[in-house]
C-alpha cells in the first residue's frame, strides 16, 4: 500500500540516483579505455590496440558522457523555449505563470535571452550579465523599461527574472529543485500560421546531435487566429509536426509523438487567467469561436510538462544508458 502512495516524482528520484552511478562507472571505464588506447597508439614501442578510427570512436564516446554526466550533476531542471521572432515565446512563459512577467506584443519584443527562476521571497526582481543589482519588477512595463535604460545592456545577452515560487506552481521547490534536478525540457512555440521553418529545425537537430533524444514539446500558438481556416489545417499540422519528431530528429516513436503536440493560444490563457485572478470572468473580453477547447489544449499541455517529464527525463536517461552500454560492448 505505501508503494501505491509514492509519486512518480519520488519514482523519478530513486531511478536517477540508480542511472548517476551507473553513468559514473562507465565514464570512468570509458576514460581509463581511451587512457589506455591512446597510450599504445602514440608509442613505437607498445603494440597498437586499435586503429586511429577507434580511437576517435571512443574519445568521442568519452565526450558525450562527460555531457550527460554534467546533466546529472545539475541541481536544477532547465528548459528552453524555442521559437522564431514573435512567435509567442513570451506569451506561453507569462501563460504558464499566470501574470504578465516578460514584455510581449508590438514594440516589446524580447531581444535577449530571458532565464526564469523561483524566489523564495515576496517581491519580483532581475538581475542582468553586467549587473548583479537588483532591479525591481512589479509589472511587465517596468520590466521592458529596466532593459530599454539599461544603457549597458546589449542585444542577446542574459537577463536573470526572479519570480516568486507562491506566484507559480511550477517554480515550487516540490515539483523542480527536490525532484526533476536534472531534465533537459525543449518547448518549440512555433507559429499556427506557417509550417516550422529551417531555422527551427536545424536548432533542434544540433540538439539531437549532443544529447540522445531530447524531450520535445511543439506548441502550434495563435491558433485562435485559424478559427475561419478549413477544418483540415490542424490535421496538415499534426502530420508535420509528428513527422518532424518521428522522420527527422527520431526523438518518440509514432504513437506517442501526438501527445507532444498541442494547438493552443496563449494569449487567450493569460487574458483568461488575469481575468480569473481578479474574480473577473474568464471571457470578459471577446474571444474567438473555439476559446474553451484551446483552453484546455494549453492545460494539458501544462500537464504533460509537469508530471509527464519525469518518465520522459526517465526515457531520456535510459536510452542514454542503453547507447553508451552498447558502446561499451563494441569496444569489449
Amino acid at each position: 500500500m505505501e508503494q501505491d502512495n509514492i509519486s512518480p516524482l519520488q519514482h523519478f528520484v530513486v531511478a536517477k540516483r540508480t542511472i548517476s552511478a551507473v553513468f559514473h562507472q562507465l565514464l570512468e571505464f570509458v576514460r581509463e579505455c581511451s587512457d589506455f588506447v591512446e597510450e599504445t597508439w602514440k608509442s613505437e614501442d607498445l603494440e597498437h590496440v586499435a586503429e586511429e578510427k577507434q580511437c576517435l570512436q571512443i574519445q568521442a564516446c568519452s565526450r558525450k558522457l562527460t555531457v550527460i554526466k554534467d546533466v546529472l550533476a545539475r541541481r536544477r531542471m532547465k528548459v528552453a523555449f524555442f521559437g522564431r521572432t514573435s512567435n509567442g515565446k513570451s506569451t506561453v512563459m507569462n501563460a504558464m505563470l499566470r501574470e504578465r512577467v516578460l514584455p510581449s506584443g508590438i514594440g516589446h519584443t524580447t531581444n535577449c535571452f530571458l532565464s526564469v527562476d523561483g524566489t523564495d521571497g515576496e517581491h519580483a526582481y532581475l538581475t542582468t550579465e553586467n549587473s548583479e543589482e537588483r532591479k525591481s519588477i512589479k509589472t511587465v512595463n517596468q520590466l521592458a523599461h529596466a532593459l530599454h535604460m539599461d544603457r549597458n545592456q546589449v542585444s542577446g545577452c542574459l537577463v536573470r527574472v526572479f519570480w516568486p515560487k507562491a506566484k507559480c506552481a511550477l517554480l515550487r521547490d516540490d515539483l523542480i529543485d527536490k525532484f526533476c534536478l536534472d531534465a533537459d525540457v525543449f518547448v518549440l512555440v512555433a507559429n499556427s500560421e506557417s509550417t516550422i521553418m529551417n531555422t527551427e529545425k536545424h536548432f533542434f537537430h544540433k540538439v539531437n546531435e549532443r544529447i540522445s533524444k531530447p524531450n520535445i514539446f511543439i506548441l502550434n500558438n495563435r491558433w485562435d487566429a485559424s478559427v475561419l481556416e478549413p477544418e483540415y489545417l490542424e490535421d496538415q499540422h499534426m502530420d508535420r509536426c509528428v513527422n518532424f519528431l518521428v522522420e527527422e530528429l527520431k526523438v518518440v516513436d509514432l504513437n506517442k509523438a501526438p501527445d507532444r503536440i498541442f494547438f493552443v493560444s496563449a494569449k487567450e490563457v493569460l487574458s483568461a487567467r488575469i481575468h480569473r485572478a481578479q474574480a473577473m470572468p474568464e471571457t470578459g473580453s471577446a474571444l474567438a469561436e473555439g476559446f474553451q477547447k484551446r483552453l484546455m489544449e494549453f492545460q494539458s499541455f501544462e500537464r504533460a510538462f509537469e508530471v509527464r517529464m519525469c518518465s520522459n527525463c526517465s526515457d531520456w536517461l535510459l536510452d542514454n544508458h542503453c547507447l553508451t552500454m552498447r558502446l561499451k560492448n563494441n569496444e569489449d
